[in-house]
């Protein structure tokens, strides 16, 4: 958790008391003091012996490892904060020595003035808090000392009964036998709740203050000590009247306890307060990515680990890119929705193909009204956008190039049914001999199946596997043409190491996560493997240039070398474009969630080639120009 709970820094001979002394001033009342420790001393023996009585009561060697939970926070590939994900307690932990000794000072005037001097509690406090109960006839005062709050808020339950408080004394004693002073006062002010979902020092002087707690100063530390009692009846956000009319009880406190000066106590009175914003219930800027960052955490690390462990993710996903795609889908979902494509939802993917770190996400229109992440949990047919997998069997075969010529005529195959398979192109038309180039540049049906039948499409599918897609996959006569479900995720991975020559690392929105010390528990750091041939990858990227030249995908043509591939599925109920530069591939779906027609017409080269050039122009605009590596650079596959 921290330096002085981890690695046991203070010692049990030390002194905390002479060290606090010196802090915050000579304390004085001598006599006092030693009748305090005295009768402190003489109490707490009488609940060791009770304590017998207390057998089941938790045990608090447990402390000794006990770590507080605390929220995760994720980051951009730039460090900048996407999101903060926690359970029920949103907390940051922090070292002793990284709070405001103002802060310390405050806490301990107005919640437990001699937290130094007493073995868990305060006989003073507690007689006053028993007599004051007895009269009221129930637990009306606590006389709790920050030992007992601790081991409260740890251990017991907030029901104010007598048998508790007792509990709650004994838990006391037993801690300060277990723990040092300073282990004690750091993990409550790590525990303590401060209102508004905040747990804990750090997160709170964040909210209430947006600054560390270790830059809080005398005026914030001491409205923060004032909160205790009654977070959100004493917050500033509530009722800033009332929270500096706590502050002076606190400050008060403290000039009489001689911790402060007259000066500092009427300088911090009338310091001006500058509040931050409540967080602590805000949703992610990016859902979408952070949804996705913390299903891959959970998948690795379990949900209790993301929800309570101060884990700090780095993704790979850049801000600026991440809203570049947002408000190109937001934007084109509207204007081809105008133009007559009935289609509800849009996803885009962008990968790096030099490190397959995904760059910007977004699973659909509006997060708002549906969570679902259809950029990596929809499986969707991808339509003529998988022939360039069927295309690169043939390459990487050796018995193919992209001069080889196929026939685009009629053919018929029995698929096991009733009725032969007859496949039809998209214009049901043939055009008889054509390249392989100029097939996959016009998107023919009949040449994509009769080379697929010729490579082996069992061949096709090791492809797609060693590619990254794992969605299910059959052998059937229909595969070349896409009629399987994939995510956009997969695509633009699958591309994305055609781009890059055949070199692959699984994709990924992470690069890094470490705890809060700053161990670090993941690092993603791409170890590419050659997976493809590299001569067939650049020249199915070579193929794939002149769709977007002079086939299919020309509304995709930008200011500089791409390649890519329209995906239109049968009835129009998936369209696709999906291509890449040598330093992003990207995606785009559109489709509707019931699998409704988008309506006729429809096509991946119409209406999504466009959405993908309008995106990748934006990403690319601050990037510099980069070509694609000749076929002629390669050695070239044996048969």
């Amino acid at each position: 958790m921290s330096s002085s709970i981890v690695h046991k820094k203070q010692q049990r001979g030390s002194s905390p008391s002479y060290q606090f002394v010196k802090e915050v001033g000579q304390v004085t009342g001598g006599t006092l003091l030693a009748t305090v420790m005295l009768t402190s001393a003489v109490v707490a023996g009488g609940l060791i012996g009770l304590a017998t009585s207390f057998r089941n009561l938790p045990d608090v060697r447990a402390l000794r490892n006990y770590f507080p939970s605390e929220t995760s926070y994720i980051y951009d590939i730039k460090g900048r904060l996407l999101a903060s994900i926690h359970g029920e307690a949103n907390r940051e932990v922090v070292p002793l020595d990284r709070i405001s000794p103002d802060l310390k000072r405050a806490v301990m005037a107005i919640e437990d003035s001699h937290f130094y001097y007493h073995q868990g509690i305060n006989v003073g406090s507690v007689g006053r808090a028993l007599l004051v109960n007895w009269q009221r006839g129930a637990v009306a005062e606590g006389g709790s000392t920050v030992s007992m709050q601790l081991a409260r808020n740890i251990f017991l339950s907030q029901e104010r009964k007598f048998s508790r408080k007792v509990a709650e004394a004994v838990l006391a004693v037993r801690l300060e036998q277990v723990l040092s002073k300073e282990e004690i006062l750091e993990l409550y002010l790590n525990q303590v709740y401060w209102g508004h979902n905040n747990y804990g020092v750090q997160t709170a002087a964040r909210t209430y203050f947006n600054k560390s707690a270790a830059n809080l100063n005398l005026a914030e530390s001491a409205m923060m000590a004032g909160m205790i009692q009654a977070p959100e009846q004493y917050s500033p956000f509530n009722n800033m009247e009332r929270a500096k009319q706590r502050q002076g009880v606190v400050l008060n406190r403290m000039l009489q306890l001689g911790w402060i000066t007259p000066e500092e106590e009427a300088a911090a009175r009338e310091a001006e307060i500058n509040l931050g914003r409540i967080r602590s219930f805000q949703g992610s800027a990016m859902p979408y990515v952070t949804n996705a960052a913390a299903q891959e955490l959970a998948q690795r690390f379990g949900r209790d680990a993301v929800l309570k462990g101060g884990m700090r993710v780095q993704t790979t996903v850049d801000a600026d890119m991440q809203r570049m795609a947002e408000e190109t889908v937001t934007t084109w979902h509207k204007r081809i929705r105008a133009q007559g494509v009935n289609g509800d939802q849009m996803a885009l993917v962008a990968v790096d193909p030099r490190t397959q770190f995904v760059k910007a996400l977004v699973g659909g229109v509006d997060p708002r009204k549906s969570e679902f992440n259809r950029a990596i949990q929809a499986h969707r047919q991808p339509g003529s956008a998988f022939k360039p997998f069927v295309y690169y069997a043939a390459f990487a075969s050796g018995k193919y190039t992209p001069n080889s010529i196929v026939e685009d005529t009629p053919v018929s195959y029995n698929d096991g049914s009733a009725q032969r398979y007859v496949p039809k192109n998209y214009d049901s038309s043939f055009q008889g001999s054509m390249s392989i180039r100029r097939a996959l540049e016009v998107s023919r049906n009949i040449p994509a199946i009769k080379i697929g039948r010729a490579v082996g499409l069992n061949k096709v599918i090791e492809i797609c596997r060693v590619l990254g897609i794992n969605s299910p996959m059959e052998p059937v006569i229909s595969l070349p043409l896409g009629a399987i479900g994939v995510t956009p995720l997969e695509m633009a991975s699958a591309y994305a190491t055609f781009a890059n020559y055949g070199w692959h690392s699984p994709p990924t929105v992470i690069v890094r996560v470490s705890d809060s010390s700053g161990n670090v528990l993941l690092d993603n750091t791409p170890k590419p493997q050659l997976v493809l041939d590299p001569w067939a990858a650049a020249s199915l990227t070579s193929v794939m240039q002149g769709v977007i030249n002079n086939g299919t995908g020309r509304a995709a043509q930008l200011d500089r070398q791409a390649a890519g591939k329209t995906g239109t599925t049968s009835s129009e109920r998936d369209i696709w474009f999906v291509g890449y530069v040598p330093q992003l591939a990207t995606a785009v779906w559109v489709g509707n969630d019931n699998y409704r027609p988008l309506g006729k017409g429809s096509t991946g080269g119409g209406f999504v080639a466009p959405v993908w050039r309008d995106f990748m122009q934006k990403a690319l605009k601050d990037q510099r120009v980069e070509y694609f590596r000749s076929p002629s650079q390669f050695q070239r596959p044996s048969s």
